[in-house]
């Protein structure tokens, strides 16, 4: 059932919100052992919160969008008195000792938070493969992998574990595990969904942003989560949107040779989708993007820059796993050796070495002047039309340990979700089939559009 029907017949008393999660619950118990979403369950919680639900119904309390909803969270979202640990050994015992607001929003609409999924450690990858506790397997093909940085939740969607989940998006890691798991997945505008309660990474760009198996689901959950927060001073009050009749819309293709490293299949389906536009009617126009070619390096400039700031909290003193060491410093070192991966480390030199002296204008400073290009070069394409389409990434789902000695390929998973980021608009990863694996097409929008973003596709996939 989708999460629409879910409330329905919770709120209709056809349904009991306890009965469903323990359903969930035991579902999940049934199909994770073969694909490893989930780092662990909430039984205990989760039990507590469905009998509140079901009890609020007896007394005739009115229930929340979302009543007896099961909702999987990202394991670096916080809820309170649960663990979180960024899928890193560093953090390995963290309790939350708070609830993130977007979580809390969850609740009080009457949704019930089953369990925390798998990500790469501190959401700094693009397969799942860098968690410290285990790897994440695509549902369609075991021996792929689902996406990252968050592919245990857009895994447990697609496997139908739960109909609705959280991740985070900074460079592409809600769309593109969207795009290799076939479901549906948003990055809204940046400070359109509170980031309290989200583990820092690169706080100018990430976001997060829901999995959904249909659209009508992904838009529901959007309009519980998003929203002004006061705890967070980057969050914006939602705008009212009004979008332009659907026959009025323009569609804009980059022309910019951006095509030229995507696969044939991930091609097909990109034309594909061209044709449906086509038979509705709607305009479709080439335009420019130029300075889109520069949005990966320029992306993980500084989000590595960020990173190393953001993560030198975990030294085994104030946070984090602590190796025994002789002297502050060697215990230091040793904490941080041992309790982050290798591909973390890699991120943290990177942005070290480029906010050192001598270093910070030639790489950090030039990467923010290439930012404010790319969102300018968006800002120039919504004058000419709505919503730009792109793939969401250049092919489908990749082999297990196919690139994981390759770091600057799997960086290359971001060509068509790093430049979004960068400019803080919103972006919606739309499932398509090809063959035996699902791939995604991207429709972007500008600052707060996400409903234009919404009904486009509802008319598409109608």
């Amino acid at each position: 059932m989708n999460a629409r029907d879910i409330a329905g017949y919770v709120k209709s008393g056809k349904l009991l919100a306890a009965e469903t999660t323990k359903k969930t619950l035991e579902n999940i118990h049934a199909k994770d052992s073969e694909i490893g979403a989930f780092l662990e369950t909430f039984e205990e919680s989760a039990m507590r919160k469905a009998c509140q639900i079901d009890s609020k119904f007896k007394k005739g309390e009115k229930l929340g969008k979302l009543a007896g909803v099961p909702v999987a969270i990202k394991d670096n979202i916080l809820y309170g008195s649960h663990r979180m640990t960024c899928a890193s050994k560093t953090l390995k015992n963290y309790i939350s000792p708070y609830t993130a607001t977007a979580v809390q929003k969850l609740l009080d609409e009457d949704a019930v938070i089953v369990g925390r999924t798998n990500m790469d450690e501190f959401a700094m990858g693009s397969s799942t493969e860098n968690s410290a506790f285990q790897i994440t397997r695509n549902p369609y093909d075991k021996n792929r992998v689902p996406g990252g940085s968050s592919g245990g939740s857009a895994a447990a969607v697609a496997a139908g574990m739960v109909p609705l989940s959280l991740g985070s998006d900074t460079g592409g890691s809600v769309r593109q595990p969207a795009a290799f798991c076939g479901v549906y997945g948003l990055k809204p505008t940046y400070g359109s969904v509170s980031r309290y309660g989200l583990a820092a990474f690169a706080s100018s760009m990430e976001q997060i942003g829901p999995f959904a198996g249909d659209i009508e689901d992904l838009k529901l959950i959007f309009s519980v989560i998003s929203g002004r927060d006061e705890k967070d001073s980057t969050s914006l009050p939602a705008e009212k949107q009004v979008s332009p009749a659907l026959r009025q819309i323009k569609i804009g293709v980059p022309t910019d040779k951006i095509f030229q490293d995507v696969s044939g299949e991930i091609m097909k389906a990109f034309e594909e989708t061209l044709d449906k536009i086509k038979r509705e009617k709607i305009s479709v126009k080439e335009i420019s993007l130029e300075s889109i070619k520069f949005s990966v390096p320029a992306y993980y400039i500084i989000a590595s820059s960020e990173a190393s700031s953001n993560l030198a909290r975990y030294d085994g003193t104030r946070y984090g796993f602590e190796a025994e060491g002789k002297k502050a410093f060697s215990s230091y070192s040793q904490s941080r050796g041992e309790g982050f991966s290798s591909e973390v480390k890699r991120r943290i030199l990177l942005g070290t070495y480029a906010l050192s002296a001598g270093y910070y204008e030639e790489y950090y400073l030039t990467a923010k002047k290439v930012k404010h290009l790319v969102r300018a070069d968006f800002g120039k394409a919504f004058q000419e039309v709505d919503i730009i389409l792109t793939p969401t990434t250049p092919t489908a789902a990749f082999k297990l340990g196919e690139k994981t000695n390759d770091p600057l390929s799997m960086y290359l998973s971001d060509v068509f979700t790093a430049g979004q980021s960068l400019a803080g608009i919103c972006a919606l990863n739309a499932p398509v089939k090809t063959g035996n694996l699902p791939c995604g097409v991207q429709f972007s929008a500008s600052h707060f559009k996400e409903n234009l973003l919404f009904d486009i596709v509802k008319k598409i996939w109608r």
